[in-house]
C-alpha cells in the first residue's frame, strides 16, 4: 500500500550497517491535533522517516515530541493557545476533551538518574486548561520533567529537535546570540553554574569581612572606658555583697510562699487537663465515628448505584422482552389472518366441490337407470325384431342397410350430444379457474407492494440503526473524557475539603484561645488580689474614680513590649484614679477587706517627668523615650510621662552601654530585648519570657484578633473554593450524567431499531414466503386454463364432426326409404316402434358415454380441486405450527418477564433497603455530630477552665520567675545557690529598711559598672575572636577568587577546545555536502572567548566569500545543516528530530544530505519528517501518514530492512 501512495520512492541496495544505540523506543499519541485516536510509533535504530502528502498531520509528530518534552510556547506548537493541541472535531467526528502524549525512552545505560530501564514521560491537557505530567506512569510536575532531560542535549532548550522551516535560524540571529548553541554542544554550562555560585559566594563573604571589620571597630570603642571602671566596683562590692544577702533572704520568703500556692494550682490543672484529653479524646472518637458513617454512606451510594444501573438494564431487557411479545403476538395475528382467509377460500373450494361430487352421483345413479331402461329397450327391441323378421324376411339386405345407417345415425347424434354436455362442463371449470387466477393475481400484487414497503422500512431502520450506533460510540469517547474531569475535580473537591476543614479547626482554636484571653482580660488573671478586689468593687460601683491599671490603659507595639513591660516592671499593676481622694479611699477598702497593698496614681497630683538630656535622641541605636512610643489616651500624658517619661529605649546593649557613658548614667535605659542600665550605673539583664507577660497578653489578643480576622479571609476564600470546587464537580458530574443518559437513550435506540430490523426481516421473510406460494399456485391455475382452453377446442371440433356425419345419414336413410316398398307400411308400425325404442335405446347409450365421459371430467376436476386444497391445507398446517413456535417463544418471553420483573422488584427492594440503610447510617451520623458538638461545647469550656487555670499559674510562674529573675539579673543566682547565702532575718520590715539604706549608699557612688572587669574580658575576647574571623575570611576570599579564575580557565580551554573540534568538523561537513568550497567558525574577540560573538563564514563552490543574507535558501539550510552535523558529531544526542529541514534543498543537494546523515546514524538515532526521496531511500523505517478522512491521520508503517530480507535484496 505503501509504494501505491508514494510511487516515487523506489527500493534500493542498503549497505550493512552497525545499528545505533535505540533511545527513542516510541511515541504514543491521542487526541493530539489531527490524531484523535490512539497511534503508536515504534522506533528502531539508525533512520526513520515520516512522509506524507503536504497537510496530511507529518509535523504533528515532531510538535508531539517537543510538546511532551514540555514545550509551552504555542507559537512554537505552531497555534494561538495551548486548546489547539487538541483534536477539535470533524464533519464526521465529534471533538475530544483532552489530548495525550506518552514518550517512551530507553534508559539501560542509565542516561536519565533512575533505577527503571524505560523511562516513559507522560503529558495530559484538557479542554479546561487543566495540565497533568507523568513519569513512568507517577504524577509530576513540569520542572521535574524540564530536570529530566537537562544535560542530555534533549528538552525544549536542547538542539535535538529542529523544527519545520527553523532550520537556518542560527544563521539568522545575532553573533552573540548563538552562543547559548554553541556553549551547549560544548558541554561548559556545568562550568558557568559553578562559576556563578562561586562568585555569590565571593560576593557574601565580602559582605561577611565588611561586617567583621565594623564589629572590630565597635569593639575598640569600648575596651578602654571598661578599665576605668574597674577602681570603683571593688568600692561598690562591699556593699552590694551586703545587700545581697538581705534581697535574697527577702525573696526567698516570697517565692516560698508563692510556692505553696502553685502547688495546690498545678494539681487542679492536672485535673483539669485529664477532663480535657478525655473529652478531647471523645470528640476525636465521634469525629472519626462520624466520618466512618460518612464512608459507610459513600459505600451504600455507590451500591445504590451500581444496583440502579443493574436495574436499568434490568428494565431495558424487561422493555425488550416486552416488546418481543408484541412482536410475536402480532405475528401469530398475522398467521391467524393467513390461516383463516385460506380457509374461507377452502369453504368455497368445498362447496364447489360438494356440488361437482352431487353432480357425478348423479350421473351415476343416472347411469344405473338408463343402464335398466336399456335393458328393458333392448327386450322390446328384440320382440319387435323378431316380429319384423318374420314380416320382412324377404327384405333382407335392404332392411339392413337401413338400419345400419339409422344405427349410425343414432350413435352419431348420442356423441353430438355427450360433446355439448363436455363443452358446457369445460365452461363452467374455465370460469372458475378464470375467477381464481385474477384473485390470486390481485393477492400476489398485495404481497409484492407489502415485500416493498417491507424492505424501504428494512432500509430506514438499518440507516437509523447506523445513525444512533455512532452516537452511541461517540457518546462513550464523550463518557471517557468526562470521566477523567470528574476524577480530577473529585481530587480537587477533596483538597478544598481538607482545607476548609483545616482552617474551621484552626478558627475554632483560635476563638477558643480568644476567648479565654479576653475573660482573662475581663477577670484581671495575672493582677495582684488587691487590683482584683479594687476594680472588682469599682465595677459594683463601690469606689468611683477608679480608671484602672496601668498596663490597661497603654497600648504597646509588638516589637516593644518586652523593653515597656521591664521598663514599668510593677508599675504596671499600679491603678490609675481621678484624684487622690480616690486613692484614699481604695486604700481603706482594702485596709477594710484585708486585700493587701497597691500603688495608686492620682490624676490630679501626678507630674510628668522632666527629662533635659534630649541629645541622646541624636545618638546612634536611640528608639525613643518609653512614654513617646505607646499609644494611649492623651488624658494620661502625665501618668505615662511619669513612668516612662525618663526611660530611653534602645536598640541593644552595645549601643545602651555607649549612651549611658556619654550622658554619666543619668537615666534609665532600657534594650529592646529587655536588658536594663539603671541611673546610676547598675545594670539588670538576661533572659525574658515574650508571652508571659500582661502586655504580651494584651498584645498577643490583638495579634490574634487580627489573626481571626485574617483566618476569617482565609476561610471564606477556602469557603469560595469548596463551593466552587462542588460547582465545578457538579457540573462534571451533570455532563458526566448527560452524556451516560445520551448514552443510554443511543443503546436503547440501538436496541429498538435492532428489534425493528429483525421484526422487519421476518416480515419480509414470510412475505417473500407467501408470495411465492402464491406465485406457484398461480402458475398452476394458468397452467390448468390452457389445458381447459385446449380441451374445449377439441369438445367443438369434435361436435361440429359429429353434427355433419348425422345430417349425412339422415340423407342417405332417407333416399333408401323412397325405395322401400309396401313392405315398410307393412312393417311401418313395427319398425317405428322398434325405431323408437331403439332411438330410446341409443339415446340412452349416448347419454350413458356422455354421462361417462362427463364424470370422468367432474372427477379430474375434484382432483384437481383436492390438490389444492391440500396444498392450502399444508400452507394451513405450517401457520399453525409458526404459531404453536410464536406461543411457545411467547411463554419462554413471558417467563422470562416474569423473571426479569422479579430481579427487577428484587432490585428496587435492594435499592429501598440500602436507602433505608443509608437514612439509618445518617441518622447514627447525625446523631454522632450532635455528640460532638456537645462534646466539643464541654471542651471548649475544658479548654477555657484549663486556660484559666494555666493563666494562673502562668501569672504564679511569672511572679516566681520574677523574682527568680531578680535573683538571677541582680546576682546571678539560681534558686538553690540563693539558699546557700541566705541569712536570718529579724523582721522583713527592717530588711527592707537596711535594703534601702544600703541602695542609697550604692547611689551615692556615682555611675559604677559592677561587670566591669568580667565585661573588660568579654570584649577583649570578642575582639580577639573577631580579629581572627577577619583573617579566616580575608582567607576564604582570597581561595574564592583562585577558584573562579581556575574555573574560567577551564571553561576557557573546554570552550576553545570544543570550539576547536567544531570549527574542524564544519569545514568537513561543509566541503563534503556542498562537494567544495570551504567555511569556518570566527570568535569575534579571541582574548574573551566566554563573550565574544561567533561569525560563521561560508564560501560556496565557484563563489567569493559573501555575507550570509546573500546566500540563497537552499545554500543558507546546506549551511545550517553542514553546523548542525558539526555539533552532533562532536556532541551527539540520543536521538534527533528534523522536521523537513532539507526542504529547500535541490535532489543532489538532498542525497549527499541523506548519505550524510547515514555515517552519523552510529551514534545518533534519527527521526526525520520529509517528503523528499532521497531522504525516504536512506531510511531503514517509513511511518506514512495519511487523511483518508477529512481532518484525521493516521499511519501506514513499512521496515525496509524486513523488505531487504523478503525480496533478498543484497
Amino acid at each position: 500500500m505503501l509504494y501505491q501512495i508514494f510511487p516515487v520512492m523506489g527500493l534500493r541496495r542498503f549497505e550493512q550497517k552497525r545499528g545505533c544505540p535505540v533511545y527513542l523506543r516510541a511515541l504514543e499519541i491521542q487526541g493530539f491535533k489531527s490524531f484523535p485516536d490512539k497511534t503508536v510509533l515504534a522506533f528502531g535504530s539508525d533512520i526513520t522517516a515520516v512522509v506524507g502528502p503536504n497537510g496530511s498531520g507529518k509535523s504533528n509528530i515532531s510538535d508531539a515530541i517537543r510538546w511532551v518534552m514540555g514545550e509551552q510556547s504555542t507559537r512554537t506548537l505552531r497555534g494561538s493557545k495551548m486548546e489547539d493541541v487538541i483534536f477539535n472535531g470533524t464533519e464526521k467526528r465529534k471533538g475530544l476533551g483532552f489530548a495525550e502524549v506518552t514518550l517512551v525512552l530507553d534508559n539501560t545505560e542509565h542516561i536519565f538518574q533512575m533505577e527503571e530501564t524505560e523511562v516513559a514521560v507522560t503529558r495530559r491537557y484538557y479542554r479546561s486548561g487543566e495540565s497533568e505530567y507523568y513519569i513512568n506512569r507517577r504524577a509530576c510536575r513540569l520542572k521535574d520533567i524540564n530536570e529530566l532531560f537537562m544535560d542530555t542535549g534533549l528538552g525544549r532548550e536542547g538542539y535535538s529537535i529542529i523544527g519545520q522551516g527553523r532550520i537556518d535560524e542560527i544563521l539568522s540571529v545575532k553573533s552573540a546570540d548563538r552562543r547559548e548553541v554553541f556553549e551547549e554542544a560544548a558541554g561548559i554550562s556545568r562550568f558557568r553554574h559553578r562559576k556563578e555560585e562561586a562568585e555569590r559566594k565571593l560576593e557574601r563573604t565580602e559582605d561577611n569581612l565588611v561586617r567583621i571589620n565594623d564589629k572590630i571597630s565597635e569593639l575598640e570603642l569600648q575596651v578602654e572606658p571598661l578599665r576605668v571602671q574597674a577602681e570603683k566596683t571593688r568600692k561598690y562590692n562591699v556593699l552590694r555583697d551586703e545587700l545581697k544577702g538581705l534581697e535574697i533572704s527577702v525573696w526567698l520568703d516570697q517565692l516560698e510562699h508563692l510556692r505553696v500556692n502553685s502547688v495546690k494550682l498545678k494539681a487542679d490543672c492536672e485535673a483539669a487537663v485529664r477532663q480535657r484529653d478525655e473529652a478531647k479524646a471523645a470528640v476525636e472518637r465521634l469525629y472519626a465515628e462520624s466520618e466512618q458513617l460518612a464512608g459507610q454512606m459513600r459505600d451504600k451510594d455507590i451500591q445504590a448505584e451500581e444496583l440502579r444501573g443493574r436495574q436499568s438494564g434490568t428494565d431495558e431487557q424487561v422493555h425488550s422482552c416486552e416488546n418481543s411479545i408484541t412482536l410475536l403476538k402480532n405475528d401469530i395475528k398475522n398467521n391467524s389472518e393467513n390461516a383463516q382467509r385460506i380457509r374461507q377460500e377452502l369453504e368455497q373450494q368445498e362447496g364447489r366441490a360438494g356440488s361437482i361430487t352431487a353432480q357425478i352421483q348423479e350421473g351415476r345413479d343416472r347411469l344405473d337407470q338408463i343402464g335398466r331402461d336399456m335393458a328393458g329397450c333392448q327386450g322390446e327391441i328384440d320382440a319387435l325384431a323378431r316380429d319384423a323378421q318374420e314380416v320382412m324376411g324377404s327384405a333382407g339386405t335392404l332392411n339392413e342397410e337401413l338400419e345400419r345407417l339409422q344405427e349410425r345415425e343414432r350413435l352419431e347424434t348420442a356423441s353430438a350430444g355427450e360433446a355439448r354436455e363436455l363443452l358446457s362442463a369445460l365452461a363452467a371449470a374455465a370460469q372458475e379457474l378464470y375467477d381464481r387466477e385474477e384473485k390470486l393475481g390481485r393477492e400476489l400484487q398485495e404481497q409484492e407492494d407489502k415485500a416493498s414497503q417491507a424492505r424501504e422500512a428494512l432500509e430506514d431502520t438499518q440507516k437509523e440503526l447506523e445513525k444512533v450506533a455512532e452516537d452511541r460510540d461517540a457518546a462513550k469517547n464523550v463518557i471517557s473524557g468526562y470521566q477523567m474531569r470528574l476524577q480530577s475535580r473529585q481530587r480537587r473537591l477533596d483538597q478544598a475539603q481538607e482545607k476548609h476543614r483545616r482552617l474551621q479547626m484552626d478558627e475554632n482554636n483560635l476563638n477558643s484561645r480568644i476567648k479565654m484571653l479576653a475573660e482573662m482580660e475581663k477577670l484581671y488573671e495575672g493582677y495582684s488580689k488587691a487590683v482584683k478586689l479594687v476594680m472588682g468593687e469599682a465595677g459594683r460601683g463601690g469606689l468611683k474614680g477608679v480608671r484602672g491599671p496601668v498596663a490597661g490603659l497603654l497600648h504597646v507595639p509588638e516589637q516593644y513590649a518586652v523593653a515597656i513591660e521591664i521598663a514599668l516592671g510593677g508599675a504596671m499593676q499600679n491603678l490609675v484614679v481621678e484624684r487622690d481622694e480616690d486613692g484614699k479611699n481604695a486604700i481603706n477598702y482594702l485596709k477594710r477587706r484585708d486585700g493587701g497593698r497597691c500603688t495608686f496614681l492620682p490624676m490630679n497630683t501626678i507630674r510628668p517627668a522632666d527629662f533635659r538630656d534630649r541629645a541622646v535622641e541624636n545618638e546612634e541605636g536611640f528608639v525613643g523615650m518609653g512614654d513617646a512610643i505607646i499609644s494611649f489616651d492623651r488624658q494620661y500624658a502625665n501618668i505615662f510621662s511619669n513612668l516612662l517619661g525618663r526611660v530611653v529605649i534602645a536598640q541593644s546593649m552595645d549601643k545602651a552601654m555607649a549612651m549611658a557613658r556619654k550622658f554619666g548614667h543619668r537615666f534609665r535605659i532600657v534594650t529592646l530585648d529587655g536588658q536594663v542600665l539603671n541611673a546610676g550605673g547598675s545594670m539588670t539583664g538576661g533572659s525574658v519570657s515574650r508571652s508571659a507577660g500582661i502586655l504580651s497578653r494584651a498584645n498577643e489578643l490583638e495579634r490574634l484578633n487580627k489573626q481571626k480576622d485574617g483566618l476569617a479571609a482565609d476561610l471564606k476564600t477556602a469557603s469560595d473554593e469548596l463551593a466552587r470546587a462542588q460547582r465545578e464537580l457538579t457540573a462534571a458530574q451533570y455532563e458526566l450524567d448527560a452524556a451516560s443518559a445520551q448514552l443510554r437513550e443511543a443503546e436503547d435506540a440501538v436496541l429498538k431499531y435492532s428489534e425493528r430490523a429483525d421484526s422487519a426481516q421476518v416480515q419480509l421473510a414470510d412475505i417473500e414466503l407467501r408470495r411465492q406460494a402464491l406465485a406457484g399456485e398461480r402458475a398452476q391455475v394458468r397452467r390448468r386454463m390452457g389445458e381447459n382452453t385446449d380441451n374445449t377446442a377439441q369438445a367443438k371440433a369434435r361436435i361440429e364432426e359429429l353434427e355433419g356425419s348425422a345430417a349425412a345419414l339422415r340423407a342417405e336413410g332417407e333416399a333408401k326409404a323412397q325405395g322401400r316398398t309396401a313392405l315398410q307400411d307393412r312393417v311401418a308400425k313395427l319398425n317405428e316402434e322398434s325405431a323408437r325404442h331403439s332411438a330410446r335405446l341409443a339415446g340412452l347409450e349416448g347419454e350413458q358415454s356422455a354421462l361417462r365421459q362427463s364424470i370422468g371430467e367432474l372427477e379430474r376436476l375434484r382432483d384437481d380441486l383436492s390438490g389444492d386444497t391440500a396444498n392450502r391445507t399444508a400452507m394451513i398446517g405450517r401457520f399453525e405450527q409458526q404459531n404453536d413456535y410464536l406461543l411457545r417463544r411467547i411463554q419462554e418471553e413471558e417467563e422470562r418477564l416474569q423473571r426479569l420483573r422479579a430481579a427487577s422488584q428484587e432490585g428496587a427492594e435492594a435499592i429501598r433497603r440500602l436507602n433505608d440503610e443509608k437514612l439509618a447510617l445518617e441518622g447514627r451520623r447525625n446523631q454522632a455530630d450532635r455528640q460532638a458538638r456537645d462534646k466539643n461545647s464541654e471542651l471548649i469550656g475544658m479548654e477555657r477552665e484549663v486556660s484559666v487555670l494555666e493563666q494562673k499559674s502562668v501569672a504564679a510562674v511569672m511572679e516566681e520567675s520574677q523574682l527568680l529573675d531578680k535573683l538571677w539579673e541582680s546576682y546571678q543566682l539560681s534558686h538553690e545557690a540563693a539558699r546557700a547565702q541566705r541569712v536570718e532575718l529579724e523582721s522583713a520590715a527592717k530588711a527592707q529598711r537596711r535594703i534601702g539604706e544600703l541602695k542609697r549608699s550604692i547611689s551615692a557612688l556615682g555611675g559604677i559598672n559592677p561587670d566591669a572587669v568580667e565585661e573588660f574580658a568579654r570584649v577583649n575576647e570578642r575582639y580577639t575572636y573577631f580579629t581572627g574571623q577577619r583573617d579566616d575570611v580575608a582567607k576564604a576570599k582570597k581561595e574564592l577568587q583562585d577558584i573562579i579564575a581556575q574555573i574560567t580557565g577551564e571553561m576557557t580551554e573546554i570552550f576553545k577546545e570544543q570550539f576547536a573540534l567544531i570549527d574542524q568538523e564544519f569545514r568537513k561537513a561543509f566541503t563534503e555536502l556542498f562537494g567544495g568550497g570551504k567555511a569556518e567558525l570566527i570568535l569575534e574577540d579571541q582574548s574573551d572567548v566566554l563573550n565574544c560573538g561567533i561569525e560563521i563564514k561560508a564560501q560556496p563552490p565557484g563563489k567569493t566569500i559573501q555575507h550570509m543574507s546573500s546566500l540563497s535558501g537552499g545554500e543558507r539550510a546546506l549551511i545550517a545543516i553542514a553546523l548542525y552535523f558539526a555539533i552532533l558529531k562532536v556532541r551527539p544526542t540520543p536521538f534527533c528530530v528534523m522536521d523537513e529541514i532539507e526542504a529547500a534543498l535541490d535532489e543532489s543537494n538532498v542525497v549527499r544530505y541523506a548519505r550524510y546523515m547515514r555515517r552519523m546514524s552510529g551514534k545518533t538515532q534519527f527521526i526525520v519528517i520529509t517528503h523528499r526521496r532521497g531522504t525516504m531511500e536512506e531510511a531503514d523505517v517509513l511511518y506514512g501518514v495519511t487523511m483518508q478522512e477529512k481532518g484525521v491521520s493516521r499511519m501506514l508503517t513499512i521496515n525496509l530492512n524486513d523488505v531487504e530480507k523478503e525480496l533478498n535484496i543484497k
